[in-house]
């Protein structure tokens, strides 16, 4: 059984200016990988129209699953609902179950009915079509159309979108992987026998990682596959091939 595939679209000119450093990545790398559903492909693009549409385009029609993060809150710069209609080509709309939810909770507020103005309409208002993803934190959805699955930006409310979204995705084997490491070795020893190793695994993915110590330099391999027997078998071959070099490894990834 195949896998589907992932890319993640990461929306912002925060995060390509350096203001906001990215946190989702590497949660939805782990979370899809659990479910079956490899991170393939990753690209952090800016808050321009043209841009916005041609990529989801593009990404949509090459990967099974598309995510985004960022721009769906209620400032002017907040573009990518509107982007992801044209991108589909229907009418950016209010969504008549976001606005009605959104306008119920905003009317118990302080400020009462006025609460939910033009700003907040923006976050109620999605491409014909969509799906609602739920968010427990805060009360403005994410949205499903096609194979795009529209977040917010903000770690802790697309983590709470994510958690409503997954038991809705249709996923594979969930990915696992297993680690070696050894100190006092480079990757320029051991590429050969890796090579070699990876040609006998060829349904897995044998990842190669230099670190440095105050004891030395070292390498880790992690062995990434659908496979768990297929995974620890690769890695006892890396094991070996460690020793025969006149290393010492250790199993597991090492201390950060």
């Amino acid at each position: 059984m195949n896998n589907p595939t992932a890319c993640l679209l990461v929306i912002g000119n925060e995060v390509l200016s350096g203001r906001t450093q990215d946190a989702n990545i590497n949660f939805l790398a782990k979370g899809l990988g659990a479910i079956g559903i490899p991170l393939r492909e990753v690209r952090v693009i800016p808050d321009v129209p043209k841009t916005i549409i041609d990529t989801l385009n593009e990404v949509r029609a090459k990967f099974d699953h598309v995510f985004t993060t960022g721009g769906i809150g209620p400032t002017h710069d907040d573009i990518t609902s509107e982007c992801v209609a044209q991108a589909f080509g229907v009418p950016w709309e209010p969504h008549p179950e976001a606005w009605a939810r959104m306008a119920a909770h905003y009317a118990k507020t302080a400020e009462g009915p006025e609460a939910f103005n033009t700003a907040r309409q923006r976050m109620a208002t999605m491409p014909r079509g969509a799906t609602l993803i739920d968010n427990a934190i805060s009360i403005a959805p994410g949205f499903t159309i096609g194979n795009v699955h529209v977040m917010a930006g903000v770690p802790r409310i697309m983590q709470a979108m994510f958690a409503t979204l997954a038991p809705t995705l249709a996923g594979g084997p969930p990915i696992v992987s297993r680690a070696v490491h050894a100190t006092g070795t480079g990757e320029g020893k051991i590429a050969s026998g890796l090579e070699q190793i990876q040609n006998r695994y060829p349904e897995l993915d044998l990842g190669s990682y230099p670190y440095y110590r105050a004891e030395g330099q070292g390498v880790a391999i992690v062995a990434k596959g659908n496979d768990a027997s297929r995974c620890e078998q690769a890695i006892a071959e890396v094991t070996a091939l460690f020793v025969s070099l006149g290393a010492s490894p250790i199993a597991g990834e090492p201390p950060h």
